[in-house]
C-alpha cells in the first residue's frame, strides 16, 4: 500500500513513515509544500494521504482539496492545530500532534479498511 505524506517537518514525516511501515504500507511519497503535494499526487497511485494543516509554504487543507477533486482518497489530517481544522473542515479525520502509534493505527484501519476500533 502507498502512503502520501504531506508534512513540512522532516522528522515528523520520517516518524509517520516508520509508523505506517509498521501498519503494512510499503511505498511512500512525500511533499513539503502545497504546490509540491498537488504536483506529486497526479503521478502517484495513492492508498492514503496524511496531511499537516499548516505547511511552509502553503496549506495542507488546500492541497488535499485540490488532490481530491480528481479522485476520492482517504485522508488523515495530522496537526497541532486541531481546532482550526475542525472549524475549516468539520467531520475531517484528524489526529493531534504528537501522534501515538495506536491512534494512528486505529485511524488508518477506519479510513482504509472501514474498521471501527
Amino acid at each position: 500500500m502507498h502512503a502520501f505524506i504531506i508534512e513540512d517537518d522532516y522528522l515528523i514525516a520520517k516518524d509517520l513513515q516508520d509508523m505506517l511501515d509498521d501498519l503494512g504500507f510499503t511505498k511512500f511519497s512525500f511533499a513539503r509544500s502545497e504546490d509540491a503535494a498537488i504536483m506529486c499526487a497526479d503521478e502517484e497511485n495513492i492508498d492514503l494521504i496524511t496531511a499537516d494543516v499548516r505547511l511552509l509554504p502553503g496549506d495542507g487543507v488546500n492541497a488535499v482539496e485540490a488532490i481530491c477533486v480528481k479522485r476520492n482518497l482517504p485522508v488523515l489530517f495530522i496537526t497541532a492545530y486541531r481546532e482550526e481544522l475542525e472549524e475549516r473542515k468539520p467531520g475531517a479525520i484528524v489526529l493531534q500532534k504528537p501522534v501515538k502509534q495506536q491512534d494512528l493505527a486505529a485511524a488508518v484501519r477506519w479510513l482504509v479498511d472501514g474498521v471501527r476500533v
